[in-house]
């Protein structure tokens, strides 16, 4: 037999194996298949169902009115600033989580990604304690220099930043973990600082999970509705974003109420879209 023929031998298994493979995952067991399309319909329904019910017609005077632009506006500057002080602050905190050994690492890593699960509110709440005018904190920033965060346009940075920072933590931390460390490395032996290697080694490496973590954590904080009113209030043209004049319109106008949700659709279904390699593609 010659080389060819064997090739095609020892290549003809794997391929009859991969074929059978194939085959045998083409199909569902029903008693899979039904719960997984009802599952399907749960999720879909309600955006089904809001596309069905907008209002089209009325729809650029809804969305044209100015109390839907000043929320907009809010909600674009205050979830870009947030977005910005996340950056700041936490991929620094995502490095050390990754490449530091210290002890607790383990809790500081439970306690930097708790406000995934802790209830919106609750986080206001914390917030108010800690940052507010009788808080832990809150009383020396107001006597010191006369800064008062709650109920303020920078009250809503702060509450949109404690939601959303853990999700830019996260997707850095894991991205620095798949890094080769051995680039830094080879970097402090030539001479390089250790911030020096970070700034100019690590960062274009882990630029794209930076990019990734900053757009969730930028599309979370759009979205923030609990920690903001109970903490900065609900107040048209300084805290009053989209979640909460989506929450005020539902009360006295649906319709207006179904075209902000639509907008804040539509900006889920982008970022979505700007993901899709790192979240829907495939293994």
């Amino acid at each position: 037999m010659d080389k060819a023929g064997a090739a095609d031998t020892l290549t003809a298994g794997p391929r009859r194996g991969r074929a059978r493979l194939r085959g045998k995952r083409g199909g569902a067991p029903l008693p899979l298949l039904v719960p997984a399309l009802i599952g399907l319909a749960f999720l879909v329904l309600p955006l089904v169902a809001l596309l069905i019910r907008a209002p089209w017609r009325s729809m650029p005077d809804l969305l044209t009115s100015a109390e839907v632009w000043q929320a907009l506006q809010l909600s674009l500057l205050c979830a870009t600033a947030a977005t910005a002080v996340s950056l700041v602050i936490g991929v620094p905190l995502a490095w050390l989580l990754a490449r530091v050994e210290f002890p607790g690492r383990g809790l500081v890593r439970a306690l930097v990604t708790l406000p995934l699960v802790l209830p919106p509110v609750v986080g206001g709440v914390a917030l108010l304690m800690a940052l507010g005018r009788n808080g832990v904190v809150g009383r020396w920033l107001d006597d010191w220099f006369g800064v008062t965060l709650p109920f303020t346009t920078a009250g809503v940075v702060v509450a949109e930043a404690f939601v959303a920072m853990p999700f830019l933590v996260i997707s850095v931390e894991g991205t620095l973990r798949a890094a080769d460390p051995r680039y830094e490395e080879a970097a402090t032996t030539l001479g390089a600082s250790r911030f020096t290697a970070f700034r100019r080694v690590t960062l274009p490496l882990i630029a794209p999970g930076i990019a990734a973590g900053a757009v969730l954590a930028w599309a979370r904080a759009l979205g923030e509705f609990g920690a903001t009113i109970t903490f900065a209030g609900n107040f048209p043209g300084r805290t009053q974003t989209m979640p909460l004049a989506v929450y005020l319109a539902l009360q006295n106008d649906p319709e207006a109420a179904i075209a902000l949700s639509l907008v804040l659709l539509a900006v889920s279904i982008a970022v979505l879209a700007g993901l899709r390699d790192r979240w829907m593609t495939a293994s």
